[in-house]
């Protein structure tokens, strides 16, 4: 099994970390031969309340979006199962296909306006269509029967007893617990991390946030909706009154207690929330007042929820006296010889904020194999500039290209796969996702499995993910940091990150690398290094343009020197040339 082992983390299917649900799956199958009806009950409602969470998990652990009102989609799934089985005779089973279609369906129109909506705006939204759902329900009588209900469906034989329904939804939990893990330890799963944690970094990756929206909420959706039809055979008889929002606070609390990032923590965190109230049956009246003091609980005492606690290896002190040596001469195991781009060149491009020119008729040709320098003062335009070619800001006039094609503004998630990296002046990394899982995310764009290749572990994900891993392991080797391979991420020396970041970047074997102060924060002997990395780059055909306040470096690597001052270009030329030009050094240098 596909499992995380790390919060926010995946890479590898892991037999060791599988243990914890094979023991739980046992605990399941053993459960009947016990004989207690009673927990038999409770173990199959926490199953069905799994199979939802499951998918939810995805969207709030890994996505980041808050998504209260996923109670909505179980109700949808619920009548549209029971509807289908009292008015048709397509029995249970399609019913539910059909359930899980219909709540794939509404997750995407209700998962949405997350591209739009951010934080508690989009939960206020989700709780809407939720209270909505269940207002038309209510009053939808020809169909739902309004206030008197449906009957719930069955399972055909051998499921239609209690423990044969139990088996069915143990079944299906495991099965939803298997993909989700699955797809967590996938490309896609990194993807929805980073753009949760790292947006703007996922974007240079080449990650589309509305594609990946799309998925996860076609997903989530799907898992909420057969849910839902499970649940209506578990209640026998179903009414608006049986979708309450206690039900949504209790899916969402579920993963924040278990951890975000993380499957067998949010796992945990449901089967708590569902024997809770059976074990404290007397104070059931109190349950939402529960819920939340639980949940300020773990806020306040395990900000991280379960996983943190489960998280045993990331405690382990790190050697302090850390050094980083990177090994240029594995390079070409990643930079693969290849054919020269073409130039990447800005033309004549206009950029102002609020009425103060940012960029004012700046041009710049950054040729492949050679090291570019930009330098300037606060304020120069330096940053400015490498929004500009990767498509965050939308100059007023002017043009990007790429040779003779024309690189389309405000689309940065189109530059990597036209071979364009980049680095920031504040390293963008995901903090709670190892060192080898941020390098990975660089090269999300070269996986071919799709999202249900990846779910059902097929052979091609499975071999994107070892291709990935290969190519992960020799950039963080380049960079000097393959003994930090399997520590969070949050646990590094600035210094560190700064080199994690250009592993990232080439991972994408980019065609430019674009690097926004990467010596900021190093001392002599890392920019040495650094500087050597650099050139190294160069060697294998890549076009560096490179932002640097350390005049020394600039003028030890770059080919080429373009100085800006107010954002226009004060002068262009060779080191040599820069170093001997008055203005430039009455300017910037000194002197």
């Amino acid at each position: 099994m596909s499992v995380s082992a790390t919060p926010g983390t995946a890479t590898a299917p892991s037999l060791r970390a599988a243990w914890p649900y094979a023991l739980l799956l046992a605990a399941g199958i053993l459960l009947p031969f016990t004989g207690n009806d009673y927990w038999g009950i409770i173990a199959t409602r926490a199953a069905i309340y799994w199979v939802l969470v499951a998918g939810l998990n995805l969207v709030v652990g890994f996505a980041g979006q808050l998504a209260i009102g996923y109670v909505g989609l179980l109700t949808l799934g619920a009548y549209t199962t029971a509807v289908l089985c009292a008015r048709t005779s397509i029995g249970m089973v399609p019913a539910l296909a059909a359930a899980g279609a219909v709540g794939a369906g509404f997750g995407v129109l209700v998962g949405l306006p997350a591209l739009r909506l951010r934080t508690f705006y989009f939960a206020m939204g989700t709780l809407g269509f939720a209270t909505i759902v269940t207002q038309v329900a209510l009053a939808w009588t020809d169909v739902t029967g309004g206030g008197v209900g449906v009957p719930g469906p069955v399972l055909p034989a051998p499921f239609d007893t209690p423990w044969g329904f139990y088996a069915a939804c143990l079944a299906l939990a495991a099965l939803c617990t298997w993909m989700t893990a699955n797809i967590a330890a996938s490309r896609f799963g990194r993807a929805f991390v980073a753009i949760r944690d790292a947006e703007v970094a996922a974007e240079v990756c080449g990650i589309g946030k509305p594609r990946m929206f799309v998925l996860v909420f076609l997903f989530s959706g799907a898992t909420a909706g057969i849910a839902g039809g499970l649940f209506a055979d578990l209640q026998t008889y179903i009414t608006p009154d049986a979708f309450t929002f206690d039900l949504s606070v209790l899916f969402f609390i579920a993963i924040l207690i278990g951890g975000r990032g993380s499957i067998l923590g949010p796992l945990l965190g449901t089967l708590l929330l569902t024997a809770l109230p059976e074990v404290a049956a007397p104070l059931v009246a109190w349950s939402t007042f529960l819920y939340a003091a639980l949940l300020l609980v773990i806020v306040l005492l395990i900000p991280g929820g379960i996983a943190s606690l489960l998280d045993w290896r990331n405690r382990r002190p790190l050697e302090r006296d850390r050094s980083i040596v990177p090994r240029p001469e594995l390079l070409p195991e990643l930079l693969v010889e290849r054919h020269r781009a073409p130039p990447l060149a800005m033309r004549d491009i206009a950029l102002s904020f609020d009425g103060v020119h940012a960029i004012d008729g700046l041009s710049l040709t950054l040729h492949a194999g050679e090291v570019h320098g930009l330098i300037g003062p606060n304020g120069s335009g330096k940053t400015t500039t490498l929004n500009v070619i990767c498509g965050f800001a939308q100059p007023q006039r002017g043009t990007v290209t790429l040779g003779e094609a024309t690189l389309p503004a405000g689309a940065p998630q189109s530059r990597a796969s036209s071979g364009i990296a980049r680095t920031f002046q504040t390293p963008r990394l995901v903090g709670e996702a190892r060192v080898i899982d941020n390098v990975m995310i660089g090269g999300t764009v070269t996986g071919r499995a799709s999202f249900m290749e990846a779910a059902l572990s097929l052979v091609r994900h499975r071999r994107d993910e070892r291709e990935l891993v290969r190519r992960a392991a020799i950039a963080l080797r380049c960079v000097g940091l393959e003994a930090l391979a399997t520590v969070r991420c949050d646990r590094l020396q600035h210094s560190e990150l700064r080199f994690l970041e250009i592993a990232r970047a080439l991972m994408l074997a980019p065609d430019f690398l674009l690097l926004d102060e990467p010596a900021a924060g190093l001392s002599a002997a890392e920019i040495e290094h650094l500087g050597r990395l650099i050139r190294a780059i160069r060697d294998r055909g890549v076009g560096v343009l490179l932002v640097e306040h350390h005049a020394d470096m600039i003028f030890d690597v770059c080919d080429r020197v373009s100085v800006l001052n107010l954002g226009r270009e004060l002068a262009a030329g060779t080191p040599a040339e820069i170093r001997a030009h008055r203005e430039v050094v009455s300017a910037y240098l000194g002197g």
